[in-house]
């Protein structure tokens, strides 16, 4: 199970990059009249694959073409709570950090609870030493939870967003395995 989170780890860490950078204006050639008035300055056009991961709405945007619906449920402070439904899983997406626009948020924590399960506090805390990445906890209901963060960067591309969410949808599945049999999972866990 730690395999699987290192192997995650390592493919988001060799697949990370940088978003391309913006290409340089061409020079165009001089116009044969020269303009009483200067032209307003064109806004920057964002580099290919950039989008903003800070505001929700792209999240919600990039969950969509994942096959996912995505809303926001309410805000706090400086917080936006999202609940997204998929086919297969729904959980819950809280942006923190935000500002007075609940944009620009710093960083987004994951968390599905997995009702159908519940495993004791020793073995979610056992579960908790073979992960890297994900971390599960229990709430005051006695019902157990995944959950994973990261922050948030105004040069996210939408691959790197992708990577998160791969690495996401990893916390569901090692977790899965783990609510379905905790003794067996952790009996194989190194």
């Amino acid at each position: 199970m730690l395999w699987k989170t290192a192997a995650l780890i390592a493919a988001a860490v060799l697949t990370c990059g940088a978003a391309p950078a913006p290409k340089a204006p061409t020079a165009k050639p001089a116009a044969a009249k020269a303009s009483p008035k200067p032209a307003p300055a064109a806004a920057k056009p964002a580099p290919p694959g950039f989008v903003d991961a800070r505001d929700p709405a792209s999240m919600i945007a990039i969950l969509a073409a994942a096959g996912a619906r995505g809303e926001i449920a309410h805000r706090e402070a400086d917080a936006v709570f999202l609940t997204v439904a998929s086919a297969t899983v729904s959980f819950t997406a809280q942006f923190a950090g935000c500002d007075a626009q609940g944009r620009k948020c710093a960083v987004v924590l994951f968390d599905n609870q997995n009702a159908g399960a519940s495993p004791t506090l020793n073995q979610i805390n056992a579960f908790n030493q073979t992960s890297a990445t994900c971390r599960a906890y229990q709430d005051k209901g006695g019902k157990a939870h995944v959950l994973y963060s990261t922050l948030l960067f105004a040069s996210d591309s939408s691959e790197r967003v992708t990577q998160e969410l791969a690495a996401w949808r990893g916390c569901l599945t090692e977790f899965a395995g783990f609510t379905k049999d905790p003794v067996a999972y952790l009996a194989e866990a190194p």
